[in-house]
């Protein structure tokens, strides 16, 4: 058992921290691939999904594929991706970041969450310009609406610079120390776009023509926020 989840944590720790292990091109987008499936599960459930006010005040729109494995020294790790809405409307690239945090404490099993974060101010994502943030500390984020809720009362909730939908699967036994981090992928988006531009350029800028593969994402995430 132990091995068993020594050899998982090496694996998290290829997809979370690139420069532990390269990705290959069909890596990248194997994860962008996936973020897209995880907003649609997300969507796709009356309970978890997003209302159209939500989404409408969107200025960035996170996914997050989370990992979380432990025995005696805990590990959280994954990947997600991040696409900013800029002025004229249309959406950047889906750049792509790395998602960990650390645990100490005895725990053991395995746990996955699947997210979505709501971003509704333009400071936020720029956070990750410094390279990484910690979502809930540097930036406050509370738990979205469900769709039956009344949309007066999306007012107060808008409020807020990040408004978060998740789906937890699985089970993890023990106590962690969650700190949310999000951290630019330099490193991947290089191989993503066969480019030298990073986060900020990706995100803002119009410098490289998007490839076939994240243009599904690209055009659910504008279906969905008009």
């Amino acid at each position: 058992m132990k091995k068993i989840l020594s050899l998982f944590v090496v694996a998290l720790l290829c997809r979370a921290t690139p420069a532990y292990c390269a990705p290959t091109r069909a890596d990248t987008v194997k994860d962008v691939e996936s973020c897209w499936a995880v907003l649609q599960e997300i969507m796709s459930d009356p309970s978890t999904a997003i209302p159209k006010p939500i989404l409408q005040a969107a200025h960035a729109i996170v996914i997050v594929n989370q990992f979380k494995a432990g025995y005696i020294f805990g590990f959280k790790g994954g990947y997600g991706v991040i696409l900013a809405k800029k002025p004229d409307g249309t959406w950047s690239v889906p750049v792509l970041l790395s998602a960990n945090e650390a645990s100490l404490g005895l725990q053991i099993g395995f746990k996955s969450v699947e997210s979505v974060y709501v971003v509704t101010d333009d400071a936020t994502p720029k956070l990750l310009f410094r390279d990484r943030f910690n979502v809930g500390v540097d930036a406050k984020a509370v738990a979205g609406p469900a769709q039956a809720i009344a949309e007066k009362d999306y007012v107060n909730v808008l409020k807020n610079p990040v408004i978060i939908y998740t789906k937890s699967l699985g089970l993890f036994a023990g106590a962690t120390v969650k700190a949310g981090l999000l951290a630019r992928n330099d490193a991947a988006n290089f191989i993503l776009y066969n480019s030298t531009y990073t986060l900020p350029e990706l995100l803002y800028g119009n410098w490289v023509t998007p490839p076939e593969e994240v243009k599904p994402l690209m055009k659910y995430v504008s279906d969905l926020t008009r």
